[in-house]
């Protein structure tokens, strides 16, 4: 009588230690990711109330056409959703996109009417390192929010050496800021070595990946001051007590050809290719993406696959 006793407990703990395993198998945690880079959904973020950090990629049954950038995403900045992607946590050169991650760092200090003088410096160091001006003058004294056209806009390295300088102060501590503020928000495959993403001291030294500089987008995006300036084809700043008139046009050829472009940045070196960070909207649905290092086609090239990318996205149904 013991011994069956015995028999039936133990048939019974069986059951329920294989019944708790299948459920833990089953279960939510354990459900898969869908898509094209299941790595990104392993990537854990706080989300913003306003614009959450990406989602993992959901299953589609396409995807854009033509687009040949070597690392590409896009999400909806709405939910964070991100809708496709191609190696979204590989790590490339971004270039010029470098310069959001300053203009973040500048927003962040607050104090938009600060005043700046441009330092000498700022124009020989950029015709050093063979980066795009804003043509700035040397002794000119413009504020911050002044200056960010010239960054954002125009990609002035004069204007990035000039904000860093005064915000760091000095490059040393305002490169060192941007990659701790770039830790705090996750972005783990990400690198800075300037505040501009000329080449150096390497073409790959400052790097990072679509999943990295969409984070890097919705956050810049967030603050008004940013988005009033990279929605914009042109600034024209006239002259005043201590500063030249200038004109600056925006680089980005996705601005001003693609309805509803509201901005972000592109960037281009030989190594990186044609990159670009951007965001457009279309009736109540807002996208934004990524795209590195796209084979040149032209000038425009990141923005072509940026259109493809878009008008693929604003074709898909809205979740519910």
């Amino acid at each position: 009588m013991r011994l069956r006793t015995w028999i039936i407990i133990l048939t019974v703990m069986t059951v329920v230690v294989c019944g708790v395993a299948a459920l833990t198998l089953t279960g939510r945690g354990a459900r898969p990711v869908a898509g094209q880079d299941a790595a990104i959904g392993a990537r854990t973020r706080t989300p913003s109330p306003a614009r959450p950090s990406p989602s993992p990629v959901i299953a589609v049954t396409d995807a854009p056409n033509g687009v040949k950038a070597k690392g590409a995403v896009l999400a909806d900045a709405t939910t964070g959703q991100v809708l496709w992607g191609r190696d979204v946590n590989t790590m490339r050169p971004m270039a010029s996109i470098t310069k959001v991650m300053t203009a973040l760092l500048v927003l962040q200090s607050g104090d938009l009417s600060r005043e700046i003088r441009i330092p000498k410096a700022a124009v020989s160091y950029a015709w050093k390192y063979g980066g795009e001006t804003a043509a700035l003058y040397p002794r000119d004294v413009l504020t911050a929010a002044e200056l960010l056209p010239a960054l954002l806009l125009a990609s002035g390295a004069d204007a990035a050496y000039t904000l860093a300088n005064a915000y760091g102060p000095g490059l040393t501590a305002f490169v060192a800021r941007m990659n701790a503020t770039a830790a705090r928000m996750g972005m783990t495959h990400t690198h800075f070595t300037s505040p501009d993403g000329l080449p150096y001291p390497t073409e790959t030294s400052t790097y990072s990946t679509p999943a990295d500089l969409l984070t890097l987008g919705l956050a810049a995006m967030r603050y008004p001051a940013f988005r009033s300036v990279v929605d914009q084809q042109f600034y024209h700043l006239p002259k005043g007590r201590g500063h030249h008139q200038y004109w600056w046009d925006n680089t980005s050829d996705l601005i001003g050809s693609y309805s509803g472009a509201v901005g972000i940045k592109d960037g281009y070196t030989d190594d990186a290719g044609h990159c670009l960070l951007f965001e457009a909207v279309r009736g109540r649905r807002t996208l934004i993406g990524v795209v590195l290092d796209s084979p040149s086609s032209g000038v425009a090239a990141g923005a072509q696959a940026a259109e493809q990318m878009l008008n693929w996205g604003f074709r898909l149904p809205r979740a519910n």
